[in-house]
């Protein structure tokens, strides 16, 4: 089975990328308004194929942001429920007041029955599958409680479902149409175990997750705010600054260090643009909610042994960027 359908913006003229990047959204997606956080320069790539009668997307873009509102789903035909599972980069999925962050290794899933909106804060690759609702249903499962919710890929059924999808969408255009539908029909069971399995994990575990989602989708609101800090957010979202310590215990990343890798991002994105349209470098700094560029500079250098000036001379030179550490 060959892949069914590919789209790149490689042949398209830049200034008409975004338009076009948006009606292909539209239309491969069923109805999905999308914008690019204001960016002027854009390149994306889609190829679909289709197992049964679920479909696998795989999407490769710069930053963009897609939005399903209450008029685009009474428009729409199909119930699907609609997985985002990142090879590269993040997504933020929010639907019913839940806002799930996932990077590579976990994965989550939402409604296209209801409204949603789908953040990519940085350039992504990531696989989408879309399965029929009815595939999904369980009796006594209450999906609307699932969704948008983290489903991590490093353990247990979840991490199954994750290995089949990543498999199923390589493989596919080796399958005949008989094994690709019984790949599909592989994909909706392990699916519906894992939420499942997750319906029946309202733990502490559970808990820290769905704080730590509140704290990241504030977190990538108030990004640019120098007034950010973990007083500031311990007000908004209600909680004592302990809870916000503990919901990254064992991470990688501090709550503190989390917020400093999200600007350097931003900055180091925006210090790669070149051209009429390439801003200062205070003025990158100062935007992302550094206070001064002596401060930004010395933290950028800690991360990527040179300094952002140095930084943006390298690209302009046509060498290898540094990489940010963690």
């Amino acid at each position: 089975m060959s892949v069914s359908s590919v789209v790149t913006t490689d042949h398209v003229a830049p200034r008409e990328r975004a338009p076009v990047w948006r009606e292909w959204i539209w239309k491969q997606f069923g109805g999905l308004e999308s914008d690019l956080y204001g960016d002027t320069e854009f390149d994306g790539h889609m190829a679909s194929s289709q197992a049964g009668e679920v479909i696998l997307t795989r999407l490769e873009a710069n930053r963009h942001r897609v939005v399903r509102t209450q008029d685009m789903v009474r428009a729409s035909d199909g119930a699907y429920l609609k997985i985002v599972a990142p090879m590269r980069g993040r997504a933020g999925v929010e639907q019913l007041g839940r806002q799930a962050w996932v990077s590579p290794g976990a994965w989550t899933i939402y409604d296209t029955t209801g409204c949603y909106a789908v953040d990519n804060p940085e350039r992504v690759e990531h696989l989408i599958v879309m399965l029929p609702k009815a595939q999904i249903m369980e009796r006594g499962l209450r999906l609307d409680t699932l969704m948008a919710r983290c489903l991590g890929g490093s353990s247990g059924i979840a991490r199954v479902a994750l290995a089949t999808l990543r498999s199923t969408y390589q493989e596919l255009p080796h399958m005949s149409a008989d094994a690709a539908r019984g790949a599909g029909d592989l994909i909706a069971q392990l699916v519906r175990l894992s939420l499942i399995e997750l319906s029946g994990q309202e733990t502490a575990q559970t808990q820290r997750e769905v704080l730590k989602d509140r704290i990241r989708s504030y977190i990538a609101l108030n990004l640019a705010d120098p007034g950010l800090s973990v007083e500031r957010i311990a007000h908004a979202l209600n909680c004592s600054k302990r809870h916000l310590h503990n919901a990254f215990a064992g991470d990688d990343d501090t709550l503190a260090s989390h917020i400093l890798r999200l600007r350097l991002e931003a900055c180091t994105r925006e210090l790669r643009q070149a051209g009429p349209q390439a801003r200062a470098i205070t003025d990158i700094a100062l935007s992302w909610g550094f206070n001064n560029l002596s401060h930004f500079s010395r933290v950028f250098r800690e991360h990527t042994g040179c300094s952002p000036s140095e930084y943006r001379s390298s690209l302009g030179m046509g060498a290898v960027a540094p990489r940010l550490t963690h």
